[in-house]
């Protein structure tokens, strides 16, 4: 079966039931860290971010000498064939999951950790969105931090106060070693493992919260299914507040819910989805406001609405 055919069938088992008259939601994509297969082709040389990363990472892993061009060239081909070779995997040049999987278990030059023995009381996780930290509480008291990668400022991180949902080791590629799905109902995020140990302390991820392999596998012995899950921060995004559109599914959705159903004019679930019924809501707020006709939440009605 196609990884694409998989994905469809996971999507439609993730489709969330909707209220009479509307369309339902699927909760897509399902890897929030997708990556493009990477390969040579030198009549049309593949660009971008994410073969500069590759090639940081090929760097860092001793086996690529060259510039960080960010271009698929032949030196980050042979470089990736090392990677392959070394693992006796087929040395195709290729970079898809299971080359990406191989570049997570090569020894990066990351700093030792320390042993810490797991918390004797009452777990609960702290995510400082804007720090970029990681903090586990002990009984309602800090007991180790750890630095951790969030989403970028277009695909932030869900503000809010979450639980751990569901726990695998090697749930997929680009997760790392271990993954603690969060129970955000408007997408699929967690806390996982990487194979790009170089970005933890930035905002580099679709939304999920990174940490070093290590880190992780220490986390995961430390918490159980229903951990609580608090992550603070900038609820509306961290940069300026963007205007909110049908369709929208983000910490910022869900606040706009909470307040239009706290004035009276939003009677559907507080889920963090744009759809219809949020939609009615914000044409009659706008219209009892004498602001012009629009369907969506801009700077007029933020003001209005007190962010």
């Amino acid at each position: 079966m196609s990884k694409v055919i998989v994905t469809l069938l996971i999507c439609l088992a993730l489709a969330m039931p909707a209220a009479a008259g509307e369309a339902p939601y699927v909760l897509c994509p399902v890897n929030c860290e997708y990556e493009r297969p990477l390969y040579l082709d030198q009549a049309h040389p593949l660009e971008g971010d994410d073969i500069r990363e590759l090639q940081q990472q090929l760097q860092a892993a001793g086996l690529y000498s060259g510039n960080i061009t960010g271009t698929y060239s032949p030196a980050t081909a042979a470089a990736v064939h090392a990677l392959q070779e070394l693992y006796n995997l087929k040395p195709d040049g290729v970079v898809d999951g299971a080359t990406r999987y191989l570049l997570g278990l090569t020894p990066q030059p990351v700093a030792a950790q320390e042993t810490v023995p797991p918390p004797s009381g009452e777990v609960e996780l702290l995510i400082d969105v804007r720090n970029r930290t990681l903090t586990v509480l002990n009984d309602g008291y800090p007991y180790y931090q750890f630095k951790v990668a969030v989403g970028k400022t277009e695909t932030p991180t869900p503000v809010g106060n979450w639980s751990i949902r569901r726990k695998a080791m090697n749930w997929g590629t680009g997760f790392g070693t271990r993954w603690m799905g969060l129970n955000v109902p408007w997408g699929i995020y967690g806390i996982h493992g990487t194979n790009k140990p170089y970005s933890i302390g930035t905002r580099a991820s679709h939304g999920c919260i990174r940490m070093f392999n290590k880190s992780a596998e220490q986390l995961y012995s430390w918490v159980e299914v229903n951990t609580p899950v608090h992550i603070v921060g900038n609820i509306m995004g961290p940069e300026r507040r963007p205007t909110l559109v049908l369709g929208d599914r983000e910490s910022g959705v869900l606040e706009i819910q909470r307040l239009m159903k706290k004035h009276g004019y939003y009677d559907g679930p507080i889920d963090g989805i744009f759809g219809p019924g949020l939609q009615q809501a914000v044409i009659q707020f706008r219209k009892d406001f004498s602001l012009r006709y629009d369907n969506r939440v801009d700077a007029e009605m933020y003001e209005l609405l007190g962010l």
